[in-house]
């Protein structure tokens, strides 16, 4: 097989490792390969449907993984240019200053990182001006130290999520306004791009309105002529020089005339993978060699291994006052990430899904409750998303089947803090104020909305996924150096959520492009580039 084309750089994937790294290194002159296995996301009417997004799944890959015995997993996530921030919620936290050292959870320890949060705070802020992040410095009991303010003003609430803000301060709470990466400048409505609609979070914008990687990094970066993106192009292998000390090869798998399947191959001085933290894995593990028998960079066996994403849920809160919020998730709550003053542990985040309607709630299968319609509950309820971290294990792995294909095996951990969240969210719940019409006999009750109807077990939700090629000091212990490097080959990079030692209680999202920010320093300064 022939190289066609020589780059100076492929990037294997456009989220938010692949497509924020595009964008630093865009002006820098040299020769710049997007590769990704998806298209565009069409803009059409459908992106606004919940029944095409939520219940038919329009936009996630038809293709099929396996789990740990081997059975079908239909996984919720998308390939397209952008990656899954086309369809995030957009909610841009930094980890908090602590998560990167070591942390004792009630399920074990969670492990410091190689470097600091002073290592990435720079970047931080870098990475909210770039997404244009809305929020206040300060409120948030766990918010680490910031060296800028956030770029544009927190998103207001709406009168039902303002009462919830006041109740839950009443009783010596800090709530605040959760960062969000939106396109809203609530100062002039007619010209913002964003009209703060109830299809946002889980749907991609139709209007350009959301701060996701295409629209913020890959569209500015490809106005240079030193980049090109190839979609629909997904990469199969990495080959090695005869030393195994650099990759010479990406092999790309495309559809030739007739639908026949054709290989490509590319070559660059660099190349980085930032295809998300499964396929990442994937693809290394299916680049083994005779030099790298275990899978690409595996000398130390952690490739696939130590997959995390979290352990989440939603819950409704049903009152017999109607919840007329359109956009919801601008209020969080993190008095408890840490632990409480009876329990020691942390217990995680606190925050809002989008609004939900009966269609959406229809796809997860709550419970129902006596004497209300999906329809009823939808308009009653306040959606709450929880989040607490969850603790790298090696059996927590993706790995290959015997065609390539990906075998994705976890056994959640480190529930007991989940628990206790939940249970402190009732709690509150049960101490509004009371209502003037229905006194303290408003609230109803809090229900559990199954997300994954279907599946077998709750693995299909990947869009947190980390974890899975680690970076740290010790090649031993670790695929990559502190510049996400990888040990064992010298031009080979991960910038996407893989790189995590450990997975914190927030949204990955801003970590990831911040440290895309970080390495593409680094890459300049190797690269020679201006």
């Amino acid at each position: 097989m022939d190289v066609t084309t020589r780059y100076d750089l492929i990037i294997i994937g456009t989220g938010a490792g692949g497509g924020t790294l595009a964008y630093r290194l865009a002006a820098s002159g040299k020769r710049i390969l997007l590769l990704e296995r998806g298209d565009y996301v069409p803009r059409e009417k459908a992106n606004w449907s919940s029944r095409a997004v939520a219940v038919e799944g329009r936009y996630h890959t038809r293709e099929v993984w396996r789990d740990a015995e081997g059975r079908p997993l239909h996984p919720h996530t998308g390939y397209c240019v952008g990656g899954n921030t086309k369809f995030y919620g957009a909610a841009l936290f930094r980890l908090r200053r602590e998560d990167f050292g070591e942390l004792k959870h009630w399920g074990g320890i969670s492990p410091a990182w190689p470097i600091g949060y002073q290592d990435l705070e720079p970047y931080y802020t870098e990475a909210e001006r770039l997404y244009q992040v809305h929020g206040e410095r300060g409120v948030d009991p766990t918010d680490p130290p910031a060296s800028a303010p956030y770029p544009w003003p927190a998103v207001t609430h709406e009168p039902r999520i303002q009462a919830l803000h006041d109740d839950l301060a009443r009783l010596g709470l800090r709530p605040f306004h959760v960062p969000l990466g939106i396109r809203l400048d609530e100062r002039d409505p007619r010209t913002s791009p964003c009209i703060r609609c109830e299809t946002c979070d889980g749907f991609p914008c139709l209007l350009h309105a959301k701060s996701d990687a295409q629209v913020m990094c890959v569209d500015p970066a490809l106005r240079h002529p030193n980049v090109t993106l190839l979609t629909n192009a997904p990469a199969w292998r990495l080959e090695t020089s005869t030393s195994g000390r650099e990759v010479t090869r990406v092999h790309v798998r495309r559809n030739g005339p007739a639908g026949a399947m054709r290989t490509e191959t590319f070559a660059a001085d660099v190349v980085v993978v930032a295809a998300g933290a499964i396929n990442s894995a994937a693809l290394l593990l299916r680049s083994a060699s005779a030099r790298h028998p275990a899978g690409l960079a595996n000398g130390s066996g952690v490739v696939g291994r130590h997959y995390m994403g979290h352990v989440n849920s939603v819950l409704l809160a049903l009152s017999r006052c109607a919840n007329p919020t359109v956009f919801q998730k601008t209020l969080g709550l993190n008095d408890f990430y840490f632990g409480s003053p009876e329990w020691e542990f942390p217990m995680g985040h606190v925050s809002f899904v989008g609004k939900l309607d009966a269609v959406a709630l229809s796809a997860g299968a709550p419970a129902i409750a006596p004497g209300w319609t999906l329809e009823l509950m939808a308009r009653h309820s306040l959606d709450f998303w929880l989040t607490s971290e969850d603790l790298p294990d090696p059996e927590n792995r993706v790995t290959l089947d015997r065609e390539g294909g990906i075998v994705l095996a976890y056994r959640p951990n480190n529930e007991e803090g989940h628990h206790r969240l939940t249970d402190k969210l009732k709690a509150l719940l049960r101490q509004q104020a009371r209502c003037a019409f229905h006194g303290h006999e408003c609230h109803q009750g809090v229900f559990a909305r199954n997300l994954y109807l279907g599946e077998r077990i709750p693995l299909a939700g990947v869009a947190h996924q980390n974890g899975t090629i680690r970076f740290g000091h010790d090649p031993g212990t670790s695929a990559l150096d502190v510049h996400c490097r990888a040990h064992e080959v010298d031009n080979l990079y991960v910038v996407d959520g893989s790189f995590f030692p450990s997975s914190g209680a927030v949204n990955p999202a801003l970590t990831i492009m911040a440290n895309a920010l970080r390495v593409g320093d680094h890459l300049q300064a190797r690269l020679g580039a201006a």
